[in-house]
């Protein structure tokens, strides 16, 4: 099969990059792409803006290279579409709650169509032709809170909760998305997925009871809930609970709390950090008391000590002073920067 790319050139504020460089769950958006499609395609083809396709008359998917997806949404979509064995190009219903919620707002990369919005990912059963099927994958979105407020705080608001869905697409246009990808779509995502087959699959769940057992540790702490790589050093004290993944050559030191978090390769995790639903990308170093809550850290940064960042997404290459706060609430009466 031929993968045709689509280059989106616009930069994505304030890292100045497209958002096929930027990382999503600790891997350049790119290679993430190039990685899932794998299976379905023999070469590629890049288009660049304003460049024309030549006529070509072959079995194609094509995708502008913006669109983050998940393994579950392209075996889904690939499906589908084979199946029909039609055009099609992936659309959303608008009353979608996890799009809806999540993926349409700030967004400029979606078609409406009706009830419908056309994401920019394509197939083609024998070459790209004019006149396309919407496909509507469903998503499969759940309610999940995440922050349980008091009544005399929030008695109209209620609790905070995303709408998380189990299959992901999603346009990259604003450095809300990054966060919208690597939080909801991706940590939230993993852990409703792994409750869903813990609740539906009962040999699973006896597998990671057996496992917890033969370890002597609690189930969230087993070794197939946190997947740990070559080289590391771990020590006894750290709490690590899973769904975790940690790459290799990483130090934790003592008293360290990691919850549902991804950590890449050579990252140095200091005394007393404290670490939750967050992204920790290659190289990064957190010294000691440095505490994350849903935030993504790319690749090479440092985050000095007594720092605490909140619902945060922070470049590759970043260093951020020690005692420094970075709240999820605004304390400012203006609006907040998207873009």
């Amino acid at each position: 099969m031929l993968k045709i790319i689509l280059h989106a050139p616009n930069p994505i504020m304030p890292f100045c990059e497209p958002a096929r460089e930027l990382r999503i769950q600790n891997t350049p958006l790119w290679l993430h792409q190039r990685n899932l499609l794998a299976p379905y395609t023999t070469r590629e083809m890049e288009l660049k803006q304003g460049e024309r396709l030549q006529p070509v008359r072959e079995e194609s998917i094509v995708y502008r290279d913006n669109l983050y997806f998940d393994e579950l949404y392209i075996t889904a979509f690939m499906k589908e579409a084979i199946k029909r064995k039609r055009p099609a190009r992936a659309a959303f219903r608008s009353d979608d709650p996890a799009f809806r919620e999540h993926a349409l707002p700030l967004s400029t990369s979606y078609t409406p169509a009706g009830s419908l919005y056309l994401a920019d990912l394509w197939y083609y059963p024998n070459g790209p032709v004019a006149g396309v099927e919407p496909l509507v994958i469903d998503l499969q979105a759940r309610e999940i809170g995440y922050y349980h407020v008091p009544t005399y705080m929030g008695d109209q608001s209620g609790d905070l909760v995303f709408q998380v869905p189990l299959r992901s697409l999603i346009a990259i246009d604003s450095w809300v998305h990054v966060f919208i990808a690597d939080m909801v779509f991706s940590q939230f995502a993993r852990g409703a997925r792994f409750e869903k087959r813990l609740n539906e699959n009962l040999g699973f769940k006896l597998k990671i009871l057996g496992k917890a057992v033969y370890e002597g540790r609690q189930v969230l702490e087993c070794s197939e809930l946190v997947k740990v790589g070559k080289g590391c050093v771990i020590d006894p004290s750290a709490v690590i609970h899973g769904p975790t993944i940690i790459g290799d050559n990483v130090t934790i030191n003592a008293g360290a709390v990691i919850e549902n978090c991804v950590i890449g390769n050579n990252v140095n995790i200091s005394q007393d950090c404290q670490l939750m639903l967050s992204v920790i990308g290659d190289g990064a170093f957190l010294p000691f008391r440095t505490a994350l809550f849903m935030s993504t850290l790319m690749e090479n940064s440092m985050v000095a000590q007594n720092t605490c960042l909140q619902m945060c997404v922070v470049g590759r290459n970043t260093f951020i002073g020690a005692g420094s706060t970075f709240t999820d609430y605004n304390l400012i009466p203006t609006p907040l920067r998207a873009r």
